[in-house]
């Protein structure tokens, strides 16, 4: 049997090894920090994607339930597959669907923002690999809100607490972060 706690530590200290560098950054946000974090170099690793999935099915199954996961493109797919993955291993028969949202509508095809398991009137839980402002996952909520979904849950690995709980709070939803700046070296 797992320690308590054992899984969500392994995962932060592989962050910690492949993800996070210190050094001066430009983020997606215009913001200038003196930390990066690349989640991919995380969630591209069988022991990472395992312990994300996991961790972040175990935030899920804590609270109300969804019908649907999902995210921005590219940034969430990794982490909804993940999610996805862990859910098909503990209950397939009540797992989510999955879903990602694109910048812009394709432009060929059916034209579709929202691509995988999302229909109209879903209950939606957003996952992020890392939140600033929040900025991404904001867009997505607006997507899925257009497309007739509703989100009720937004969830991340690492949240920088650079505006994104109260950007998330302004909209009524709060943001379940499984780690924050303090978890960090910084």
């Amino acid at each position: 049997m797992t320690e308590p706690g054992a899984e969500r530590r392994e995962l932060l200290d592989l962050i910690l090894e492949v993800s996070f560098e210190r050094r001066e950054v430009t983020l997606a946000s215009g913001r200038k920090s003196d930390f990066y974090l690349d989640l991919r170099q995380t969630l591209m690793r069988a022991r990472g994607v395992r312990l994300a999935g996991a961790l972040m099915l175990e935030r899920l199954a804590a609270g109300p339930p969804v019908e649907a996961v999902g995210g921005m493109a590219v940034g969430a797919v990794p982490l909804v597959s993940a999610i996805l993955a862990a859910a098909a291993e503990h209950d397939p028969e009540r797992a989510p669907l999955g879903f990602f949202v694109r910048k812009d509508k394709k432009a060929h095809g059916l034209g579709r923002r929202i691509e995988g398991g999302f229909q109209p009137g879903q209950s939606v839980a957003l996952v992020e690999d890392t939140t600033t402002t929040g900025g991404s996952t904001l867009e997505a909520v607006d997507a899925v809100e257009e497309a007739g979904g509703k989100v009720t849950r937004v969830l991340c690995i690492v949240d920088r607490s650079e505006g994104a709980v109260e950007a998330f709070a302004e909209r009524g939803l709060t943001l379940e972060p499984l780690f924050t700046r303090t978890d960090l070296p910084v």
